[in-house]
């Protein structure tokens, strides 16, 4: 029997229709009830999905729903699909996501558009579970743009405030020059395989594109600009930081666990096109590598606590790039969940603490908050902890160590992209922990006007457990033989290939632990023992500005565009268009000066029109 698996992202879209056609006529408990329910609905059949998975991770459902169009022998269908990769990334939209809308419910309460906020967040979880869903590009690329859109709606929510309506345009306007590098790589795969099912692509990619071959690479290549835009990555990182003008939900949601690791899932999807090309797969670990060390160095000049968990992103995605990149296709997606269960949770418990401090965001004006907000504090520090990666203890260590020693230890691996993630683990440990020594310990300088219930604690208490234990399916070689995780994706993607003589795992695992722990040293020495103040460089400038790609952007690309506008808007062109205007401006009020209202004049210039007439095809 064919599961009905289009139920799954069905019930999010009708959510959305609810709240966005009735929510003005229902009270906030009815709203809270219809967003929570369409997601928690969901995630409780994908539960039920997930029995056929349990016996047989090769499992896979299928639905089409209809055929979506027909153009000669290109018939793509809305189709939608579900395999072991799929399954997971579905789990963490709607069981994460589920969480992030239950604490919302608190959060938003007393603002403006509460009805619009969760319309807006169950539209997203529609078209992200599109997304994963496909069976065809051309359906993720519908999920893909649907994102795209709730994105800009939601980062520009407080639509009042014209800084944030320039961080949704920024946002959407830079995804956009990603999304068409990825429209381009459809149409060379349209053209090239007559489909755009990823069944048969990846089936046919050898025979259709060859292996190591100009064609596969620039393939790979398009989509991999797809996917730089999408998760914010180098060269196209410059849209997250300022998205952390949406509300704290809306960064745990959409720019920490979902949509900017869309781009993680399509190059995962897509692994047999990058696998044909070394030079794509070089490409994307380099892009991984980079990105994450200069992400990571950026977070510690921070002092807005959301952005030092923004450019925390773009770093964390980066070692996922850097999976992939290396072949390590399985610790990429392992790393992804940990990170969605670590990081949501670090944007909820930063959401407590600014909702707090009446809505303060700079860490410097914060301070002596663990005994205020103890239970904020405790499920921040175990999110800390596994982002910091702390040895053992946990899960963010065994997902990121797992990347690290892929670096060295693939075949595609090498000794500069283990250095540089393992540099970025020692920042990475030494700013979050500069972030939990100046926000909760140190003199209280903001007074505490707001102490968070239970509809948002709790939901940072689940993520807390799954942050902590979520680890534990995973284990390295060396400590124990628990691969739950990959066994369970060996269907879906392929096992990573490893050198003939592999390093010393236990040794690599101990120079990044002791880095780890150097690191939350040296952020104890220097924002713990004495009192934490934000001096201001041009050296900690550029940093704080991202490395100033911003204003590199600008010069290269924004001014001169604006100048060419400017100029273009009275060419030549212009003026003989203008020129023509004006002409037929002046004919018509010459032609309307015979409408004086005299029926006689009427009478007369229709004869006349007629006679000409009868001449003219006389003659």
């Amino acid at each position: 029997m064919t599961q009905p698996i289009w139920i799954l992202p069905a019930l999010p879209f009708v959510g959305f229709l609810v709240l966005a056609l009735a929510g003005r006529y229902l009270p906030k408990k009815g709203i809270a009830a219809t967003g929570i329910g369409a997601i928690a609905l969901s995630f409780l059949y994908a539960l039920y999905l997930g029995t056929a998975f349990l016996s047989d991770p090769a499992h896979r459902m299928e639905f089409t729903l209809w055929e979506w169009i027909r153009i000669d022998s290109f018939v793509p269908s809305l189709s939608l699909s579900i395999d072991s990769l799929t399954y997971i990334f579905i789990l963490v939209i709607t069981g994460v996501g589920g969480l992030i809308h239950w604490y919302s419910a608190e959060y938003m309460a007393e603002e403006e558009g509460y009805a619009r906020f969760f319309a807006y967040m169950n539209l997203f979880v529609g078209f992200m579970l599109t997304l994963v869903m496909a069976s065809n590009l051309l359906v993720l690329y519908l999920g893909w743009e649907g994102v795209g859109l709730c994105s800009y709606l939601l980062i520009g929510f407080f639509y009042r405030d014209p800084a944030n309506n320039y961080a949704a345009r920024k946002a959407f306007i830079v995804t956009r020059i990603g999304d068409t590098a990825l429209l381009i790589g459809l149409l060379l795969l349209i053209r090239e395989f007559g489909t755009l099912d990823i069944q048969t692509i990846s089936n046919n990619a050898t025979s259709v594109l060859g292996a190591n071959t100009a064609l596969a690479t620039a393939v790979a290549l398009l989509l991999l600009g797809g996917a730089v835009g999408k998760s914010a990555q180098l060269p196209l990182q410059v849209w997250l930081p300022d998205a952390m003008a949406g509300p704290s939900p809306v960064s745990a949601l959409i720019h920490a666990a979902t949509m900017v690791t869309a781009g993680v899932y399509l190059v995962a999807r897509t692994h047999a096109l990058f696998i044909l090309s070394p030079l794509a797969m070089q490409t994307v670990a380099i892009i991984g590598a980079l990105t994450l060390l200069i992400a990571a160095i950026s977070a510690l000049f921070q002092y807005d606590i959301k952005r030092v968990l923004a450019y925390s992103t773009i770093s964390q995605i980066g070692y996922m790039f850097l999976a992939l990149g290396v072949g390590a296709w399985s610790a990429a997606i392992f790393h992804f969940v940990i990170h969605a269960f670590f990081k949501a949770l670090l944007f909820l418990a930063a959401g407590a603490v600014i909702l707090a401090l009446h809505h303060e965001q700079n860490m410097f004006k914060m301070g002596g908050l663990y005994k205020k907000l103890p239970t904020i504090f405790w499920t921040f520090l175990i999110g800390s902890l596994s982002l910091a990666a702390l040895p053992f203890i946990s899960g963010g260590f065994f997902s990121k160590d797992s990347i690290i020693w892929y670096a060295l230890a693939s075949t595609n691996g090498n000794i500069l992209l283990w250095t540089l993630a393992t540099v970025g683990a020692f920042i990475t440990s030494l700013y979050t922990f500069r972030m939990i020594f100046i926000t909760f310990f140190g003199t209280e300088k903001t007074h505490v006007h707001y102490i968070p219930g239970k509809t948002m604690t709790i939901p940072l208490i689940v993520l807390a457990i799954l942050t902590t234990f979520g680890g534990y399916i995973e284990l390295p070689h060396n400590i124990a033989h628990v691969q739950l995780f990959s066994e369970f994706l060996s269907a879906s993607l392929p096992a990573v290939s490893i050198k003939s003589t592999l390093p010393p795992e236990g040794i690599l695992q101990l120079v990044v632990a002791i880095l780890s722990l150097a690191g939350i040293g040296l952020a104890y020495q220097l924002y713990y023992k004495t009192e934490p103040t934000y001096k201001t460089s041009p050296v900690r400038q550029f940093f704080l500005q991202g490395w100033n790609f911003d204003k590199l952007y600008d010069t290269l690309f924004v001014r001169p565009f604006v100048w060419v506008s400017k100029t273009n808007a009275s060419d030549a062109i212009d003026e003989v268009f203008d020129y023509v205007g004006l002409q037929l401006k002046k004919l018509g009020n010459t032609l309307a000066m015979s409408i004086n209202g005299q029926i006689n004049w009427y009478l007369a210039s229709m004869v006349i029109g007629f006679i000409i007439l009868i001449v003219f095809m006389i003659w």
